[in-house]
């Protein structure tokens, strides 16, 4: 068996072509430009990288676009000031503090501090307890990416069983909730769990998010499962010359290619969909604070 690739770049795009019709009917309809203001302070390189293309997909769909460098000795005070100024701005209806954040800055206040309806991340308490009692709140961008790729190559997900891999806030508990959400019968796996092969090979679908380069092997998988592979890991590649490296993800992923029936690619699966879902609740928080219906905008 060799597994069919998710192509998440692919998809990704017809992600930001939704959104750039949206933001065209709003524009049209209601007079309304969706905003999203991305703050970043410091000058990690892969944030940099990352804000970049954040900002550039931004105003391509049509929206307007705030971006905020601050210097890596910026107070936690003058962030939160920011983060404050954002949320008074009608103009904004997104914001996004882009992690991680220097020593000095507490990252569970900043993103406290951000007004729920905005938190475009997903991140704060109010939007993950509604995303845990079944409530309407913004849910987070890789997570929901995730869900979208697994029903636009699955359909209907009711019955099958999942395995997350990974417990982390950001991507772990939230992605469990959305497949239980879609009716799946949902095991949260880790570092300390019992034959952790055993709980993979049970699983019409594994979403593997544990941080750890190829941790999760071929044999793991049960054969034709569906594989979702969200981590990004840099390995030294000493094929490719002293010093190179390669990226890879948390899934040993030729190994898992011959066994899996479909399965996302590191790179160009899942990380295109992170910003696509990031416009893409842009846009929904824009129709919530308008009042307005995001299905029939």
């Amino acid at each position: 068996m060799t597994a069919s690739i998710i192509d998440g770049k692919a998809f990704a795009e017809k992600v930001r072509a939704g959104v750039a019709a949206d933001v065209s009917a709003l524009k049209a309809k209601h007079g309304v430009t969706p905003g999203l203001a991305v703050v970043i302070v410091g000058e990690d390189p892969a944030s940099q990288v990352y804000v970049k293309n954040k900002v550039k997909q931004t105003a391509d769909t049509g929206m307007n676009s705030f971006h905020f460098e601050l210097p890596a000795d910026t107070s936690e005070a003058d962030l939160l000031a920011r983060v404050e100024a954002l949320n008074a701005d009608p103009a904004v209806n997104g914001i996004l503090v882009q992690l991680p954040l220097p020593k000095q800055i507490d990252e569970a206040k900043v993103i406290a501090a951000i007004d729920p309806a905005k938190d475009v991340d997903g991140f704060h308490v109010v939007n993950s307890g509604l995303l845990a009692t079944g409530g309407r709140g913004l849910v987070p961008c890789t997570p929901l990416g995730c869900l979208l790729m697994l029903q636009d190559a699955l359909g209907d997900l009711s019955g099958l069983k999942a395995v997350v891999v990974g417990r982390s806030n950001i991507v772990g508990k939230p992605m469990a909730q959305l497949l239980l959400d879609a009716n799946c019968t949902v095991t949260i796996a880790h570092s300390r769990t019992k034959d952790l092969p055993g709980e993979v090979k049970a699983a019409d679908i594994v979403v593997a998010a544990v941080g750890r380069p190829e941790m999760i092997k071929g044999d793991w998988i049960k054969p034709g499962a569906t594989v979702i592979d969200v981590g990004i890991n840099r390995i030294a590649a000493p094929e490719k010359g002293e010093g190179k490296t390669r990226l890879v993800g948390d899934v040993a992923y030729d190994e898992a290619a011959t066994v899996a029936g479909r399965i996302t690619p590191v790179p160009g699966g899942v990380g295109p969909m992170t910003i696509a879902c990031l416009l893409r609740n842009t846009v929904t928080a824009t129709c919530r604070q308008h009042r307005l219906d995001p299905k029939a905008i």
